[in-house]
Parts: structure tokens; sequence; C-alpha cells
């Protein structure tokens, strides 16, 4: 070990780990167990901490689901924005990179489970749900949105309805998330979607139904 690099004392180092430590911890308890059956002193022990040093950094459960969210969902729709924005591919090349990146940055980890979170509580966490609807479902669909524009403003698409063709790139993405977390791991293997060839198929026959060049 370099002498001149200083290293923090082990405890506090560990103060540093502590937000990160609880938010594992509550990713893990609110896609297994979901939101209103997560207890706040479950998550402190998962962390190895107690209550109280939980609302030093988290005021409320709520405030902590929503920074688990903010790390593990909103990020990497952040993430690809850039990357989206200097694509140089065709309009149906990126819609289909655009789907296979959802699937191996969010819907193949542990955070997509917190979709399916949201579509079976968000009715009793209204608040909750408003939150995800600014932070995550706007955002990505503002991404879908401006591919789909791209592909007609450079001639390569039909003049579709954008708002509608959106829910066409997000709805096999989200049967795929709900698939993973309800009934997939109760099917027998000859019966397992293979996630990234389903997504590379329906984009290859959503592109087809939007290209000039085929019919509608």
């Amino acid at each position: 070990m370099n002498p001149s690099v200083s290293v923090p004392p082990k405890r506090e180092r560990r103060k540093q780990d502590r937000p990160g430590e609880l938010l594992d911890a509550a990713l893990d308890l609110f896609v297994e167990k979901g939101f209103a059956a997560t207890r706040v002193e479950e998550v402190a022990a998962r962390a190895g901490v107690s209550k109280g040093t939980l609302f030093l950094y988290f005021p409320s459960k709520e405030d902590l689901f929503k920074a688990v969210v903010r790390a593990s969902v909103v990020e990497p729709v952040h993430q690809g924005a850039l990357e989206v924005a200097n694509f140089k591919g065709t309009s149906g090349e990126l819609l289909e990179w655009m789907m296979l990146q959802w699937w191996h940055r969010y819907g193949d980890t542990k955070a997509s489970g917190i979709s399916k979170l949201i579509i079976s509580e968000a009715s009793n966490f209204p608040e909750l749900a408003q939150f995800y609807r600014a932070e995550v479902i706007e955002p990505g669909h503002a991404l879908v949105r401006n591919a789909l524009n791209r592909g007609i403003a450079q001639g390569e698409f039909h003049a579709v309805d954008v708002e509608l063709a959106l829910h066409s790139v997000m709805a096999p993405l989200l049967f795929l998330v709900m698939w993973k977390h309800s009934m997939g791991p109760c099917c027998p293997v000859s019966e397992q979607i293979q996630p990234e060839k389903f997504i590379s198929q329906h984009a290859q026959l959503l592109v087809r139904g939007l290209t000039l060049s085929a019919p509608l």
C-alpha cells in the first residue's frame, strides 16, 4: 500500500457506506414483499443498523423508496439519454437498441421488480405513483417519443400517432418484467421466454410496420 495515500478508518468507511447499504437492503425487501408490507425495521436490520440510524438518512419509508427508485431506476434512464442523442444508425436500429438496452440495464436486474410493485400498489399509494410517473415513466417515454419522431422526420417511418406507438414499444418490455417476477419462475424450462430474442423479434416486427417501404 502506498503510504502517501490516506485510508479512512474502518468506522468512517462504514458510515460512508451506510446509505448504499440501506438502499440495497430496501431494494431487496421492496421487491420481495412490496411497499406496504415492507417495514423500516426490517430494512435497518438487513443493513445491520438501527431504525434510528436509517431515519438519519431517510426520514420516512416514502423517502427511502424514492431514493431506491432514483438510484436503481432513474439513473439508467439518464445514462441512456446521451447515448440515444448520439446514435448514428437508422431509427429502426435505434429502437431495437433502446429496447435491448432497457432490458440489459433494468429489466434483467433486481430493480425491475419495482415496476411490478408500482403496477400492483399504485392505487393505494397515489403520491408514490405520481413520483414514479414523473421520475421514470415520463423521461422513458420522452426517449421513445424522440426516436419515433426522429424516424418520421427523416422519412424512415410512417407518420403514425406517436403517443400510441410508444406504448407498442414499451408494452412488451413491461410484459417481460411482469413475467419475470410472477409466472416465469413457475414455468418449465421449455416454456421460458428468452428476453433478448423476444425483444429483437418484436422490435423488428414493429419497425417493419413503421417503415415507409413496408405496407401498413
